[in-house]
């Protein structure tokens, strides 16, 4: 068990609803549920009763949801106590990611390097995250923020910082897309958006393979912002990562499908040149970056 698993289990005593509290923490219902099922296991004990709406803690919950805020807490006094002092490091790094990422991460991240280091110049640039692993690897960019290809190449080294479900959405409107108003849907016949290249281009195309599915590809775009905007137009169904959903303006015209099996979700992380991280200044964002 870990200070995340312990943040998801607050985050479960806050909403007492697994739909929310999986929102919260950037990941599905069904994994949210596995995770709790695993903390249960190790804590020898249930933790919250499921066959109510809304959850309710058990009394071992209660005594467990006391024993996460204080070791947070602790955590969390330990980690100021160990950033207080201000370093003289001094020079620039340039960090790529998605419009996304830099939403979902840059914030925190940031936050805490400049108070640590106030005198390195951090430059951002964004873009097409499919071109995340090619610029660590060009040098285009000193350290990324990007998902963990399948094939990491082997000059590069990564850490995961967060995960985030691969989904399948549609739009809102009922009816907007005839072959997904079936019980049973026929995938053959739903129009798909997809991104054009990148690894969620890939496990969709394995999800196809696997069941003997040739998909109706309708449209094949740049970046997984627009499949949002897309399939919230009507035109088919497509295929994002939750923190995509998460931060588009399109979200609310979309509904997530429960499609099974899931996609394996996305380990999103930094990634840099193995043979630099001894430099000072990488060194220095690669400890910043907790999980």
């Amino acid at each position: 068990m870990d200070y995340k698993d312990l943040q998801v289990f607050l985050s479960l005593c806050s909403c007492l609803h697994l739909g929310k509290a999986s929102a919260q923490q950037h990941m599905s219902p069904s994994t949210l549920s596995r995770r709790l099922a695993r903390m249960e296991e190790e804590a020898g004990a249930q933790l919250l009763t499921r066959d109510t709406t809304p959850l309710q803690l058990t009394a071992a919950g209660e005594r467990f949801r006391q024993h996460a805020e204080q070791t947070l807490l602790s955590w969390q006094e330990l980690r100021t106590a160990l950033s207080t002092e201000v370093s003289d490091l001094s020079g620039r790094l340039t960090l790529y990611c998605s419009v996304t990422a830099s939403y979902s991460f840059l914030a925190d991240l940031l936050s805490r390097f400049r108070e640590r280091y106030p005198l390195v110049d951090l430059r951002i640039h964004t873009g097409d995250a499919a071109e995340s692993i090619p610029r660590a690897l060009s040098g285009e960019a000193d350290v990324v923020i990007a998902a963990r290809p399948e094939q990491l190449p082997q000059e590069l080294t990564f850490k995961a910082i967060a995960a985030s479900p691969l989904l399948f959405i549609a739009p809102r409107a009922p009816g907007a897309v005839s072959a997904l108003t079936r019980s049973d849907i026929d995938w053959s016949a739903v129009p798909m958006v997809l991104s054009e290249t990148g690894l969620a281009r890939t496990r969709v195309n394995r999800w196809f393979e696997s069941r003997g599915i040739t998909p109706h590809i309708y449209a094949q775009v740049t970046g997984n912002e627009a499949i949002v905007s897309m399939v919230a137009l009507g035109v088919g169904a497509g295929v994002v990562p939750e923190l995509v959903l998460r931060n588009s303006p399109m979200a609310s015209r979309v509904r997530v499908l429960n499609v099974q099996p899931e996609l394996e979700p996305f380990s999103i992380g930094l990634c840099a040149q193995s043979q630099r991280l001894q430099e000072p200044l990488l060194q220095a964002l690669w400890k910043t970056a907790v999980i």
